[in-house]
């Protein structure tokens, strides 16, 4: 069993802003001997690691603690996509043997249509030369211009962050259902199962609530192109590590056996060239 998406830091306000009160209980460091204690737990053997940061230095450090750490067995880092110099970065940086992937936190940012970019289209373009993959991180709002963007590049693959973080505390369905079916129509993408619980209210969320998300993005994109993710230590917050991955185990429990392999790892192994 392989987690697709995890997090390491060394917490400071600075870097961190976004982990607000209600979060506080992960305002600290979370690094690889942290999370080798969480997945034994769970029966997880390898993880991707994910960039929280966006410059060049958390790259390296990914790298560097993937380097060290047998059971981190690939890296989505930070590039900066809207450089000039893009094609130089990447040909020092893709020969990296754990870079497997780029993403840029396009959530947050005041342009919804940021990854339409000129400057930034010219950096997607760039990526499949060197093999890496790019995860998609937007919220549920986003979707109709991640089609259009996918549709720009039909030949990159895409991992889907977290399902598109629908509005589950809101209890609000659509049009995120509509726009996810869209989305995975899409044969280059692959989605996340992961970060569902922080979308939701962090102390009463229930299984019943999550459930249906679940099974559209099964249905949508089909166990070939879903795979585990925790989105540890954010999930702290609202569920401890073992009982989100058995979460996730319970709801395939219907699926065959390869089916559940794929999810579970195989995917992951597949998409991000692992």
């Amino acid at each position: 069993m392989l987690d697709s998406h995890h997090h390491f830091w060394r917490y400071n306000p600075d870097d961190f802003g976004w982990i607000n009160d209600a979060m506080r209980d992960i305002r600290r460091d979370f690094l690889p001997a942290d999370l080798e204690k969480a997945i034994r737990t769970a029966g997880v053997t390898g993880v991707v690691t994910v960039q929280a940061r966006q410059s060049l230095e958390e790259t390296d450090w990914l790298l560097s603690m993937a380097a060290e750490n047998a059971f981190v067995r690939g890296v989505v880092g930070w590039v900066p996509l809207v450089s000039p110099d893009i094609e130089k970065i990447l040909a020092d940086y893709a020969p990296k043997p754990k870079l497997k992937a780029v993403r840029h936190v396009l959530q947050n940012l005041p342009d919804d249509r940021h990854m339409l970019r000129e400057d930034f289209t010219r950096g997607i373009k760039a990526l499949k030369k060197h093999r890496l993959v790019y995860d998609i991180l937007i919220f549920e709002r986003h979707l109709p211009v991640a089609v259009e963007f996918v549709d720009r590049h039909p030949d990159q693959v895409f991992i889907l962050d977290h399902v598109a973080k629908p509005r589950i505390k809101d209890q609000q369905f659509e049009p995120w259902g509509k726009n996810i079916r869209e989305l995975a129509r899409r044969p280059n993408v692959y989605c996340k199962i992961s970060g569902m619980v922080t979308e939701a209210d962090f102390t009463s969320w229930t299984e019943a609530q999550l459930k249906p998300y679940v099974d559209t993005v099964l249905e949508a994109f089909g166990p070939k192109r879903c795979m585990f993710g925790s989105d540890w230590p954010v999930c702290l917050v609202a569920v401890k590590y073992a009982r989100w991955a058995n979460l996730v185990r319970s709801w395939i429990t219907k699926l065959s056996p390869a089916e559940q392999a794929r999810i579970l790892g195989e995917t992951a192994i597949e998409a991000y060239k692992l």
